[in-house]
C-alpha cells in the first residue's frame, strides 16, 4: 500500500465527518482551553478550512494534554493526559487512517485497542495454550509503559511503514505536545498519554515490535495493550524466557520492566485481565474465573449501591444492581462462576431486604408493611418492635415476606440467571 500520500487521506470530508461523530459519540472532558465536545461542531464551522490548511503546512500545533491522575486499586495512581477536543478530533482522524494499515501488521495474539478484538479472546487463547501443556506463566509487567515510550524509537518504527513525512510530522508533535499539571506546564520528553485517540495505536505499534520478537522465538503469547503473558512447558524455559525479553525489551524498545511484579507463576497463581485460573480436575483442563480481587471490588460496588444512607428509591437501587451485574457478567461470562452467582444473588437479595426495611422507618409502618406482605399482625408487631438488628432479620423473618420472587418483581435480575441464559449450555 502507498504510504507516502496520507494526510489528504486524513483530511477527507468523510474522514473528518467520521472522526467528529466520533469524538462526540466519545463525549469527555474538557482538554486545557475549556472548550466541550458540545462545541465543536461550531468550533470546526468557524475554524475547520484554517485547521485543514495547517495540517497540510505543517502549522498546526497541538495544545497540551491535561494531566489527571486515577487512582488504581491496589495503590498509586495511573497518569491520563486529556487533549482538547480539537486535538481529539485531529487525532481519530489520524488513527482511522492508520488503523487499516497496521492492521495488516499486528500479530494475530495481540487483543488491545484493536477493531473487533477483546480481553475475552485473549482469555480463551491463553487457556488454548495452558491446555496444550504450556502450563508455567511469564508474567511481565512493564513499568509505566504509556510514560515511557521513547520518542525516537517509536517515530522511527512508524517510519518504516508510514512514508507520508506530514503524517509523522503531525505525530511526533503530539507526542511532544506538553502536559498541564495544575496550571503548570511541562516538557513530554518521552511517553504517550492515556487518554489521546491516537494513544492505543501508537501503543500497539511500539509493541508489535515485541511480539514479533516473541514470534520468532517460537513463544506461544497473547498481549492485551501492556499486559503481557507468555506460556512454556517447564520452571527452567520460564526462567529463561522471563531474561531473555525482559533485556529485549529495556535494551532495543527502551522501556523498563517492573521486576518486583513480573514473575514466573503456575495458572492458578496468575490474575490476567481481571480473571483466575484453576485446574479442573474432572475435566482435565484449565478454566478462568473471576479473580478473587474481581469479585472483592464487585462486593465493594454492591455495597455501595446498596447503603442504607442513600437516599433515593429501592427500585433505583435495583436498576443500578442491574447495571452492574449484567456488565459485570457479559465481561466475566466466558469463565465458571455458577456458585459465584448463586452466593451474589443471596448477598444482594440480603441488602435489599435491609434496606427495605430501613426505608419503612417507623415500627409501627413496618408492622402495618409486614401486614400488607401477607404476615399475620401478632407476628408482624412482635417484629416490628423486637429492636433486632436488621441484619438479623434480613437474614431471617424477612425472607417470608419479601421473597425472592417479590424483588423479582421489583425488577431484580437474578446473577445465577442472567449467567446460565446467556453462557452456560445444556
Amino acid at each position: 500500500m502507498n504510504t507516502s500520500s496520507l494526510m489528504e487521506q486524513i483530511l477527507s470530508s468523510d474522514n473528518l465527518n467520521r472522526a467528529y461523530l466520533q469524538v462526540v459519540r466519545n463525549k469527555g472532558a474538557e482538554g486545557v482551553d475549556g472548550m466541550k465536545y458540545t462545541e465543536l461542531k461550531e468550533h470546526l464551522v468557524k475554524n475547520g478550512e484554517i485547521i485543514k490548511e495547517q495540517l497540510r503546512t505543517r502549522k498546526y500545533k497541538p495544545q497540551p494534554v491535561r494531566r489527571v491522575e486515577i487512582p488504581k486499586p491496589d495503590g498509586g495512581v495511573r497518569n491520563l493526559g486529556v487533549p482538547t477536543v480539537t486535538d481529539r478530533f485531529v487525532q481519530q482522524a489520524i488513527a482511522q487512517v492508520l488503523t487499516p494499515i497496521y492492521e495488516e501488521q499486528f500479530h494475530a495474539h495481540s487483543y488491545g485497542f484493536r477493531p473487533n478484538r477483546c480481553a475475552q479472546q485473549a482469555i480463551l487463547t491463553a487457556l488454548d495454550m495452558m491446555n496444550d501443556g504450556n502450563d508455567w506463566i511469564v508474567g511481565i509487567d512493564l513499568e509505566k509503559f504509556f510514560d515511557t515510550v521513547n520518542h525516537d524509537k517509536l517515530t522511527t518504527i512508524i517510519g518504516r511503514t508510514i512514508k507520508d513525512g506530514d503524517v509523522i510530522s503531525i505525530v511526533r508533535k503530539y507526542l511532544v505536545s506538553g502536559i498541564m499539571i495544575d496550571d503548570e506546564y511541562e516538557d513530554s520528553i518521552v511517553g504517550t498519554p492515556q487518554g489521546g485517540n491516537l494513544s492505543p495505536l501508537l501503543a500497539n505499534i511500539m509493541l508489535n515490535e515485541l511480539d514479533m520478537e516473541m514470534e520468532t522465538r517460537g513463544l506461544n503469547f497473547v498481549r492485551y495493550a501492556d499486559d503481557c503473558i507468555i506460556m512454556v512447558r517447564s520452571e527452567m524455559s520460564a526462567n529463561r524466557v522471563m531474561r531473555n525479553i525482559s533485556r529485549f525489551i529495556e535494551e532495543k524498545l527502551g522501556l523498563k520492566v517492573n521486576m518486583t511484579k513480573s514473575k514466573v507463576d503456575r495458572p492458578d497463581g496468575l490474575k490476567y485481565l481481571g480473571f483466575g485460573f484453576f485446574f479442573d480436575t474432572q475435566a482435565q483442563q484449565y478454566k478462568a474465573r473471576p479473580h478473587a480481587k474481581s469479585i472483592a471490588k464487585l462486593k465493594t460496588k454492591m455495597k455501595w449501591l446498596t447503603r442504607r444512607n442513600w437516599s433515593v428509591s429501592n427500585r433505583y437501587k435495583i436498576e443500578k444492581l442491574n447495571q452492574l451485574t449484567r456488565g459485570w457478567i457479559n465481561y466475566f461470562g466466558i469463565g465458571y462462576m455458577k456458585w459465584l452467582c448463586k452466593d451474589m444473588d443471596a448477598l444482594i437479595r440480603r441488602r435489599l431486604r435491609m434496606c427495605i426495611w430501613v426505608h419503612w422507618k417507623t415500627p409501627k409502618n413496618r408492622a402495618q408493611n409486614l401486614m400488607k406482605l401477607g404476615m399475620y399482625s401478632k407476628k408482624a408487631y412482635a417484629i416490628a418492635y423486637s429492636g433486632a438488628r436488621v441484619a438479623r432479620l434480613s437474614e431471617g423473618a424477612l425472607n417470608y415476606v419479601i421473597t425472592n420472587k417479590r424483588l423479582a418483581s421489583f425488577g431484580l435480575v437474578s446473577m445465577y440467571d442472567y449467567y446460565t441464559e446467556r453462557f452456560v449450555k445444556c
